[in-house]
């Protein structure tokens, strides 16, 4: 692809850096927006990334971002804090989506890719499923996610700009502080706790997977008006993923199964008492849903259209995170 100026929303974070570390190497000018300077600023600033700290909710910042700009990957993102108020979620995932939107419209940027969550799909009833399936987001964070999509809708309707969908897994990899670590963790002392019986599917997605799927998003026609679930090859029951983690570690984990509900209804009390005295919970429900949720999704759209391949396995993907983990001191 010829070189572009490309614009990266939530750029500094895991996620975003990732996509902007491929788009300098692969040749384009990258534009960053973050509200705030996050784990990577340095380290993208040094290999030439624009970066301005601000929120995609500052409207006029978006029109003077976009201005000039071929691409837009809006990565950005209210992202599953328990103590942010609705109100964030929704300036945030919604009306920043309708911004940039906005904006890329009216300067004629080439692609607007616009990054969702496949959590849009709620818990699957029926796994893997497809981009099909039912809508049935399992928090504000998701349902704010499936907003955004339905606002890009919208200006897809309208005719005047290329747009195209991604709906990404659980996405993990080296550099990523917060998402993964934890199981990690938990798994590290060779004793991990599950809640239920560890047989619901969870999808895992490892970092440069996903960003080869943003990259086929920006440069192929067909992706143009589409919407894509991006995952790896294969998902994992909780056990199985249980027993990868510990096989890189070279730990000989022993999993001990303890009742789910009992363990919801504490960390349902725990957010109410967090709210009262206003901290952030140390342990709530949504976190708490993660061993009851299947999570399981069947890629063979992107696929097919646009040549998406799952090119880093588990085991290598949960190799390279664990090296990471260790020597920046998680582990």
């Amino acid at each position: 692809m010829e070189s572009k100026t490309i614009l990266v929303t939530g750029g500094t974070g895991f996620t975003g850096s990732h996509l902007v570390r491929r788009l300098i190497k692969d040749g384009h000018t990258v534009r960053v927006v973050d509200n705030q300077k996050g784990y990577f600023y340095d380290e993208i600033a040094a290999l030439g990334a624009d970066i301005t700290i601000g929120s995609v909710t500052d409207k006029d910042l978006m029109f003077k971002l976009v201005e000039g700009v071929d691409i837009v990957q809006h990565m950005a993102a209210a992202f599953r804090r328990v103590d942010l108020p609705k109100s964030v979620y929704w300036d945030v995932n919604v009306n920043g989506t309708k911004y940039l939107l906005e904006a890329a419209e009216q300067f004629g940027v080439e692609r607007f890719v616009y990054t969702s969550t496949c959590g849009v799909h709620g818990d699957v009833e029926n796994p893997p499923a497809a981009e099909t399936a039912p809508i049935a987001p399992a928090d504000y964070y998701q349902y704010t996610k499936w907003e955004g999509e339905k606002v890009a809708h919208e200006f897809m309707e309208r005719g005047k700009l290329d747009i195209a969908i991604l709906r990404p897994a659980a996405i993990y990899g080296p550099g990523d502080p917060e998402r993964w670590v934890m199981l990690f963790k938990r798994v590290a002392p060779g004793r991990f706790f599950m809640l239920g019986s560890g047989n619901v599917t969870y999808h895992p997605l490892y970092i440069a997977n996903l960003v080869d799927a943003l990259v086929l998003a920006q440069e192929k026609p067909e992706a143009v008006g589409q919407t894509y679930l991006i995952a790896d090859e294969k998902y994992y029951k909780l056990n199985d993923l249980v027993k990868e983690v510990a096989r890189v570690l070279n730990v000989d984990v022993k999993v001990t199964h303890i009742p789910f509900w009992p363990v919801w209804a504490v960390a349902g009390l725990v957010e109410l008492g967090s709210k009262i005295i206003n901290i952030s919970p140390p342990i709530f429900r949504r976190r708490v849903d993660w061993f009851r949720q299947n999570r399981a999704f069947d890629i063979s759209k992107a696929k097919r259209e646009l040549g998406y391949e799952a090119k880093v396995d588990l085991y290598t993907g949960l190799s390279e995170t664990a090296v990471w983990y260790r020597e920046n001191g998680y582990l």
